[in-house]
């Protein structure tokens, strides 16, 4: 997570001087000059500028000055090649757009086609070096960048994240192992430290989070998408649905879990957990908890309570 820099002000010492007027006036300080004999601080370096690389599929002009038939429009093969007449193939992926024109030319001095060959290398369109998105997001897809972007423009561009998505998501480097993983808070100050610079070649994936349904006679039945990693009750969950209505029969609530065989269903006396005399229930990701109505006799069955759960809203727990 990063950090926010602090600005220290310092203490004008320069001494006072009175004015025409006899009202006391204070010269303005500079704070990038030294106070006190300290010793000047250097500015801090800037962060590296990440080198753009040819890939398949990037879109070139190719310029041999003074050889015009030798030039022209192209896109790198899938295998990372280009073609030019006289020359055949020449593999430019991996390669800055400098580094390719020394290929180019070092091929055109050795077939001696060129004595003292002069090339150009313009990247059109980097359709290799983007930034992907995947996961919980409104339109995963690639996304083509020029240079260092913020992982929020990215998530913007994406459509942001869907209301099933996880507060948490990851990052994966070019070429790296190590994945990033950033919380999504909604604290201003997490907010800025959370935004992080992305690279091309870079992939974002947003976990779907786990989510438990309260349906039956609750204030506002629904799906709640939960981002803690463990540790939501059942109290939890009716509490944040708004708690049983007056026609909830508390003490016939059924819980279903989905498991390899089917749905596993277990009776929880709601009456009793709320008075605190049983022990409270963890639910899990894709658990159903069902308060029936006490005016109605018929009971809906698992199938029916998945039909009803697909169906309903989703709201963001703060859990």
């Amino acid at each position: 997570m990063l950090g926010l820099h602090q600005t220290a002000s310092a203490q004008n010492n320069t001494p006072q001087t009175p004015d025409q007027k006899g009202v006391t006036a204070t010269e303005p300080s500079i704070l990038a000059a030294p106070v006190n004999g300290s010793p000047e601080q250097k500015p801090a370096n800037p962060a590296p500028i990440p080198r753009l690389l040819i890939g398949p599929g990037d879109d070139l002009d190719v310029t041999v000055y003074g050889a015009p038939d030798l030039s022209g429009h192209m896109r790198v093969s899938a295998s990372g090649n280009i073609s030019l007449p006289l020359i055949g193939y020449v593999r430019i992926a991996g390669l800055t757009s400098s580094e390719a024109e020394g290929a180019i030319e070092a091929q055109l001095r050795e077939k001696s086609v060129v004595n003292e060959p002069q090339v150009s290398v313009f990247v059109k369109e980097y359709g290799s070096s983007g930034i992907s998105v995947a996961g919980e997001v409104v339109k995963p897809g690639f996304y083509s960048v020029l240079g260092p972007h913020r992982l929020f423009d990215v998530l913007q561009a994406a459509g942001g994240p869907t209301e099933r998505a996880s507060n948490r998501l990851l990052i994966s480097h070019r070429g790296q192992t190590d994945l990033t993983t950033i919380i999504l808070s909604k604290n201003p100050t997490e907010m800025l430290a959370s935004n992080v610079d992305l690279q091309p070649g870079d992939t974002i994936v947003i976990p779907r989070a786990g989510i438990v349904y309260v349906l039956g006679e609750v204030g506002r039945p629904g799906g709640y998408v939960m981002n803690a990693t463990g540790g939501v009750t059942v109290l939890q969950v009716v509490a944040v649905a708004g708690g049983p209505n007056h026609f909830a029969s508390a003490g016939k609530t059924r819980l279903l879990r989905k498991t390899d065989n089917g749905f596993q269903e277990q009776h929880i006396d709601l009456k009793k957990l709320l008075r605190g005399k049983i022990h409270d229930v963890a639910v899990a990701d894709e658990d159903i908890l069902y308060i029936p109505s006490s005016a109605i006799k018929s009971v809906l069955s698992a199938s029916a309570l998945v039909t009803t759960a697909a169906s309903v809203a989703i709201y963001r727990a703060p859990f």
